[in-house]
């Protein structure tokens, strides 16, 4: 199959189609206390829809992605919609980045330039690599899947088949949320083609015996997403087309739905801002509602979500614990699954979505963890 220049080009009927209808919004009543425990607030998801409808620039994401490098290819049936930069340094490794829900290519899109070409970042040209940022089947604008069987194994044997025709046969991976499923099921099922992985979301059996304060916390944190945070995680796993209705047809919805979720999951002071800036938030929500996403990225849930496979990983191994993700796991909890567990750290800030939080941080943990491994 051919892999294509894909010019991300956006009609502007679809433009004025969204302004219009964020025009003719029908408001819900305002929360009844002063956080986000009953949902993101009405004031701040106003004055978010104002600057969509008024300020807002989509033809400078367009071009930011466009000048990336976009492509399209046909895998296993299915349209992929991929981000590609080669380096320009010899022997660089190549490197596939898997995005989650409710994140996108975008978590990556400005790590591209010190990844590929490191000496013009503060790098070495040792730590080159080229990087594929494929958007998930029912992402942004990769084709919806039309039956069933779409779940992260299938995905990663699609990004296996989408390495191998851009002419990497031996490549390493990294992933977080749904991304660190597919890039665990990569390990788990192409191990011979991986240099090694990183993952910002491990997932392992946690040991709460003999627990340290840390592991503690962990726990005590996980436990408050299960009960207060999860609720996003139970619909979309059970009824996904449902759930796509509403976020289908209002875009304050969709921006709602995604927004209290990068509220609730990165690394900020009470106000989303200080952690993505206003631009990447609408950017990030213009993904999925420009191709009307919400059901089918929704539907990688009921997919995937009640069967983790947790097999040994044997491939070499790098994690980064950021303090505000969903789940952190210590190296204790980690090594029983993953025996070849070479690089482990604990990073001073940043949440679930370190590409937009912390992208040098984490730009240096791919350097750190994969200059072994190479």
């Amino acid at each position: 199959m051919s892999v294509e220049p894909f010019e991300i080009a956006v009609d502007e009927a679809a433009l004025d189609d969204l302004r219009d209808r964020l025009a003719r919004t029908r408001w819900p009543d305002a929360e009844v206390v002063d956080d986000w425990s009953q949902g993101a607030p009405l004031a701040y998801v106003r004055d978010l829809v104002d600057t969509w409808a008024t300020t807002y620039d989509w033809r400078r994401c367009e071009a930011r992605l466009n000048a990336i490098g976009s492509w399209r290819t046909e895998v296993d049936g299915l349209g992929i919609w991929f981000l590609h930069r080669r380096s320009p340094h010899p022997g660089a490794l190549p490197l596939v980045l898997t995005h989650g829900w409710p994140g996108s290519v975008l978590e990556f899109s400005r790590m591209v330039e010190a990844l590929t070409d490191p000496t013009a970042h503060g790098g070495d040209a040792a730590d080159a690599f080229h990087v594929v940022i494929p958007a998930l089947p029912g992402y942004g604008f990769s084709d919806k899947p039309t039956t069933v069987g779409w779940g992260v194994e299938r995905i990663a044997h699609a990004w296996a088949e989408l390495m191998t025709r851009l002419g990497y046969e031996g490549f390493a991976a990294h992933g977080g949320d749904w991304g660190s499923s597919v890039t665990m099921m990569l390990a788990m099922e192409h191990s011979e083609r991986l240099a090694g992985i990183h993952l910002t979301m491990p997932v392992a059996i946690p040991d709460p015996s003999d627990a340290t304060d840390e592991e503690r916390a962990a726990l005590a944190s996980l436990e408050e997403h299960r009960r207060w945070d999860s609720g996003y995680s139970k619909l979309q796993s059970t009824r996904p087309q449902t759930v796509g209705y509403g976020l289908t047809d209002s875009p304050v919805a969709q921006l709602a739905w995604i927004v209290e979720k990068l509220h609730a999951w990165t690394d900020n002071d009470g106000d989303l801002e200080s952690a993505i800036s206003r631009d990447d938030v609408l950017d990030d929500v213009m993904l999925y509602w420009l191709p009307g996403a919400a059901t089918s990225s929704a539907r990688l849930y009921w997919e995937s979500f009640r069967s983790f496979d947790l097999r040994p990983i044997d491939v070499p191994t790098g994690v980064s614990i950021f303090p505000k993700d969903l789940l952190r796991m210590s190296r204790r909890w980690l090594e029983p699954r993953f025996s070849d567990l070479r690089h482990h750290a604990t990073m001073a800030h940043g949440g679930h979505f370190p590409g937009l939080e912390q992208p040098d941080a984490l730009v240096d943990e791919l350097r750190t963890t994969f200059r072994s491994m190479r």
